[in-house]
Parts: C-alpha cells; structure tokens; sequence
C-alpha cells in the first residue's frame, strides 16, 4: 500500500522532531494522520510512503538517529518534495 505525506506536525527543524504524518491513499481516498513510531512501523513492513509536488515525487526510508527512528526523503534539488518543507496539521 502507498500513502502520500501531504503535512507534518513538528516543534523544530530536523527529521526526528516531526511527530505527526498527515497522508491520503489516492487510490482509495482514505486520509489520516499518525504519529511518527506508527508510520515508521508501516513502512517498515513494506508499505511505501512519499511526497509529491509539482516538482516530482520522493520516496521516504526510516533513518535513525540515537534511539529514535523516524521518516525522512532522499535529498534531490528540489526542495517542495521535502518532508521538512510541507504544511503544518
């Protein structure tokens, strides 16, 4: 299953400060938010979760950092596709 990131909830600048994941399912139209272990959890399953802009599409992987793991995209050049750079819920 595939969801596409369209927000995030966060109280600072890096990855791991990002607590909540707003989404939708285009293909059933399903919307939702979740909490960072829940969504790091999905994708570690196999489900896949992006961003997508005008732009173009990123795919996010969980990272690390300390104890705490967390979703982050693959830096490319644009910056409209990044996680840290969505809308606030």
């Amino acid at each position: 299953m595939s969801v596409r990131i369209v927000a995030v909830r966060k109280n600072d600048e890096a990855y791991e400060a990002i607590s909540h994941y707003k989404w939708v399912n285009e293909q059933t139209g399903d919307t939702g938010i979740s909490d960072r272990p829940t969504m790091v959890a999905w994708v570690e399953r196999g489900n896949r979760a992006y961003v997508s802009s005008h732009e173009g599409t990123v795919d996010c992987y969980v990272n690390q950092k300390g104890s705490t793991k967390f979703l982050q995209t693959d830096a490319d050049s644009r910056s409209s596709n990044n996680l840290l750079n969505l809308p606030r819920c």
